[in-house]
């Protein structure tokens, strides 16, 4: 059995907070790309996607 794809519902301000920490400059690179990764997963960005798209 295959499990079913996890998506990621954030509100308005997890949106924002994520977006400001993927773009904060004493942010570490590892966390940067898991709110990337985290806000593309709740706009739709299925795993193969995003895990292309971060390389």
């Amino acid at each position: 059995m295959i499990p079913s794809a996890l998506r990621i519902i954030l509100t308005a301000e997890e949106d924002r907070t994520l977006l400001e920490l993927s773009c904060a400059d004493k942010v570490p690179r590892r966390t940067k790309q898991r709110a990337i990764a985290l806000r593309l997963n709740a706009h739709g960005w299925n795993v193969p996607q995003i895990a292309e798209y971060l390389d």
